[in-house]
């Protein structure tokens, strides 16, 4: 069965799954974070399932292969603010929670991979 949707990736299903994460974790940092973590990791988590939909929609290989390369980098940035976060005392979460991170980028590096072979 063709996927018709960038809906029909599991890639972006979990990557939309860690957004709501971030989102329902970001509702009790303090309010001083408001503007500053919350907002960012917010922005880096909706960037991830948002440029997935996107790059499935470009037409050229290498263009798409380019939007899940934003992705990777997304995704490196929101990893970063969990592990700054767990360090300031804002989340407490442990490594096998953060490999969902590196689930979500070899998901994205074997869909690149797939694309440029067409």
């Amino acid at each position: 069965m063709a996927i018709t949707s960038f809906e029909q990736l599991n890639v972006w299903k979990l990557a939309h799954e860690l957004t709501l994460d971030v989102y329902n974790r970001t509702r009790v940092f303090p309010n001083e974070e408001k503007y500053g973590l919350t907002s960012q990791m917010r922005r880096s988590a909706v960037s991830v399932p948002a440029n997935i939909a996107e790059g499935f929609k470009k037409r050229g290989s290498k263009d798409k292969a380019r939007f899940y390369n934003i992705v990777q980098g997304s995704l490196e940035e929101l990893r970063y603010y969990f592990i700054l976060c767990r360090d300031l005392g804002y989340l407490k979460i442990n490594n096998e929670q953060l490999e969902i991170f590196e689930t979500i980028g070899k998901m994205l590096n074997n869909l690149q991979k797939t694309i440029l072979k067409t």
